[in-house]
């Protein structure tokens, strides 16, 4: 499993490498740092982030996996994948969020006592189990994905949940929650030229909304494809997500990508292929800027 605690602690062992600058972006609701990992020079800022939703931790551990390999083959002068890493860390800037939703994460990995001061209220929002396995949402039962200012409305109207759910609720309002906001923030004062953001599960890749992509899009998606073997979806029935709302208001490339196959949380023993089904798309990513 991969916890927050596993999270920093890899983290911290991050640090002791030139090529890398750390920053706290904002607090989870209990108060956990929301870390961004820096990689580059370049002034082209290329953005990953995992674990939007809790039970989909996996992604945070292939993220990370990747961002480890890309750091050691800059410290060591080699090439990943054919690709000079060193050119890429001199023409762009690497921008991870490797675990949006802490709290969430630690929640469905060790259950109630993980929610803190929470606990009885995520009880009852889990309608009094005790397994936390399907748990998407932050600790207060908000959907981040869901929380974006773009046809949030739409959202709001037909989800089901109307109140605090381990998955689907939009919230009461757009953009209620801290870790929303941290991700927000972070967009605007960065300027991404392009987002990926990693979930789980489907091998698919979502890389258009509401015809605001622009063209390139489709040919690097299609690029993607190649190393991983995914379906590039352009349209699907769904808005207020973190990839709708860059998309739609930076009119630049946008992508999620749907790690793995099967029911979530997906086992730990997929991890091997589905990092080699990402490490295409994550140099890819970097080297069409």
């Amino acid at each position: 499993m991969y916890d927050f605690s596993t999270l920093m602690h890899d983290i911290d062992q991050l640090q002791h490498h030139s090529f890398v600058r750390i920053h706290e972006i904002g607090r989870s609701v209990l108060n956990k740092p929301l870390v961004e990992l820096q990689i580059g020079e370049g002034e082209t800022y290329v953005h990953m982030n995992a674990s939007f939703h809790a039970n989909e931790w996996i992604t945070s551990a292939v993220v990370m996996a990747l961002v480890r390999d890309y750091v050691q083959a800059l410290q060591n002068k080699q090439h990943l994948l054919g690709y000079d890493v060193q050119r890429l860390y001199e023409k762009t800037t690497l921008s991870v969020v490797p675990m949006v939703n802490p709290d969430g994460v630690d929640l469905v990995l060790h259950g109630k006592k993980a929610a803190q001061h929470y606990e009885d209220e995520v009880v009852r929002i889990n309608g009094g189990s005790e397994d936390f396995s399907q748990w998407k949402a932050n600790i207060r039962g908000v959907d981040l994905n869901n929380q974006f200012p773009v046809k949030w409305e739409v959202e709001k109207e037909r989800k089901i949940p109307k109140a605090p759910a381990p998955r689907d609720f939009p919230g009461f309002f757009s953009l209620t929650e801290p870790e929303v906001q941290a991700m927000v923030a972070l967009t605007k004062k960065r300027n991404f030229f392009k987002v990926l953001a990693f979930h789980t599960q489907g091998k698919e890749i979502y890389w258009g909304y509401e015809q605001c992509e622009p063209p390139e899009a489709e040919e690097e998606v299609n690029e993607f494809a190649k190393w991983s073997g995914y379906v590039p979806v352009r349209y699907i029935d769904s808005h207020a997500g973190y990839r709708d709302w860059f998309i739609f208001n930076w009119k630049r490339c946008g992508y999620t990508i749907e790690l793995g196959e099967g029911v979530n949380p997906l086992p730990f023993s997929q991890f091997p292929s589905i990092y080699n089904e990402s490490i295409g798309i994550f140099v890819t990513a970097l080297a069409r800027t």
